[in-house]
């Protein structure tokens, strides 16, 4: 049975409450304690509202990323990732998770294709001159890989959390689940040869023209090498190579997590082998193609083409090369890891930045000199357990007196910053602070690939 909150804006659960004030009670006397509970109900006070469905279907929830009034497949699962905290204890809190999953599924069904939703299908857009036009449910048909593992990768986490298969297995003959599933494993293969694909973006007027992807929106040419390509990265902005190295791996590690819940849960034996074989195709493409050589040392290129160019870098957005372990495709003592991470938290990464307020990964999304509070939080949970307490405390420090976090801020100045309501961001620092607390955190929840188990040779 399904508990509405009894108001929108939505009351944050007395669940989230007491885990507010469990958190700042155990990060008593530091900067954190006092803006912990606020970021951790950010978007459930904030962004989160019933979506309108047909009578007798489930229920379905709409998750604004927040001052931009449409949901990312993206940024609404890593919102979600902090209530999971919870959501086994509060059947109320894995009710509004089961019902995020479930619009995700019906999104991928709509448009795989897109990164973000609307609420209805109003056509409202982000820029409305794209081609080809958006349908009226879309508000950005960029497609980016990581998009399409975020429902897959929340779908999973639910089930671990909980137990609960309703948001996989629903009232259908063939569940939304099931289908947006197949229909993200097809879309995949698709894009492993993307000279055969259907997919094209252009935006020929507005501010972000030089979002246009190159041949007629067909974007450059790519060799067939077992990975999968995107052409955008999960900031938005178009990949410099069509393969990139991060979603990738993300996708492969959500293949591993759908073949368990195919296997487990669907009784679809096809599925799971079909994702099995493709994630291991993935990984023969990556150890390949996206190993290079830099400074003596072999390291994960950010993006790769197949045909000899590479990006060497990292965004700041995730997922990232330094989130590789939050994604689960690898351990943080993964040798391979460690060289990536030390090559992109140095001057060698382009977005690297250093000031005297803060040092860490910014963004071309962003201007320069700008470091992102998700990049902090993520060297944090990456790193060791005093580079998370670091990082828990330069967040705190750097909210400019909002208490909350945004999207970047200059590395000399916090004041000077973007985006002051940004979920993803706060849900970040979040889960940071569950850590850094030990109070536990979410991410053993998610899909973890085999090369990541203890077992697992680097």
């Amino acid at each position: 049975m399904v508990t509405f909150p009894a108001r929108e804006p939505w009351a944050a659960p007395e669940s989230l409450d007491e885990l507010g004030r469990e958190l700042a009670t155990r990060l008593g006397g530091t900067p954190a304690a006092g803006i912990v509970a606020a970021c951790l109900t950010n978007s459930w006070t904030t962004a989160m509202s019933w979506a309108a469905t047909a009578p007798g279907e489930p229920p379905e929830v709409f998750v604004r990323t927040g001052d931009i009034p449409a949901m990312w497949l993206r940024d609404s699962t890593a919102q979600m990732r902090p209530y999971l905290a919870v959501a086994a204890a509060d059947p109320g809190v894995a009710d509004v998770l089961a019902a995020v999953s479930r619009r995700q599924s019906r999104y991928v069904q709509l448009d795989p294709y897109a990164n973000a939703f609307n609420a209805s299908a109003d056509s409202a857009h982000g820029e409305r001159h794209d081609r080809p036009t958006p349908g009226p449910w879309v508000w950005e048909r960029k497609y980016e890989l990581d998009s399409l593992s975020a429902p897959l990768q929340l779908a999973y986490a639910l089930w671990r959390a909980t137990g609960r298969v309703d948001h996989l297995v629903d009232h259908t003959v063939d569940s939304t689940f099931r289908q947006a599933a197949w229909t993200i494993v097809r879309l995949w293969r698709t894009e492993q040869a993307h000279e055969n694909s259907p997919y094209t973006f252009v935006r020929p007027r507005g501010p972000f023209r030089g979002d246009s992807l190159a041949r007629r929106g067909r974007g450059d040419a790519v060799a067939r090498t077992g990975l999968t390509w995107s052409g955008f990265r999960p900031s938005d902005d178009r990949c410099a190579h069509g393969y990139l190295t991060s979603a990738n791996a993300l996708a492969s590690t959500s293949l591993h997590g759908l073949a368990e819940l195919a296997t487990k849960v669907l009784a679809d034996t096809e599925l799971a082998e079909e994702a099995l074989a493709l994630a291991a195709e993935i990984d023969g493409g990556l150890l390949a193609h996206a190993v290079v050589e830099h400074a003596g040392s072999r390291v994960l290129a950010y993006e790769v083409d197949g045909l000899g160019a590479a990006l060497l870098g990292d965004d700041a957005n995730l997922p990232s090369l330094l989130s590789l372990p939050l994604s689960g495709w690898c351990t943080t003592a993964d040798p391979l890891y460690l060289a990536t991470r030390a090559l992109v938290l140095s001057d060698a990464n382009p977005w690297y930045y250093s000031g005297s307020h803060a040092s860490g990964i910014g963004s071309p999304h962003t201007a320069k000199r700008h470091v992102w509070p998700l990049a902090l939080a993520t060297a944090g949970l990456t790193g060791s357990g005093q580079d998370a307490v670091a990082a828990l405390e330069t967040l705190a420090r750097t909210t400019a007196g909002t208490g909350l976090m945004h999207e970047s801020f200059h590395v000399n100045d916090p004041s000077r910053f973007t985006r002051p309501w940004f979920g993803w961001a706060n849900a970040a620092f979040s889960e940071l602070a569950m850590e850094v607390s030990g109070s536990g955190g979410v991410r053993h929840l998610f899909p973890t690939h085999p090369r990541a188990l203890p077992h697992a040779g680097s």
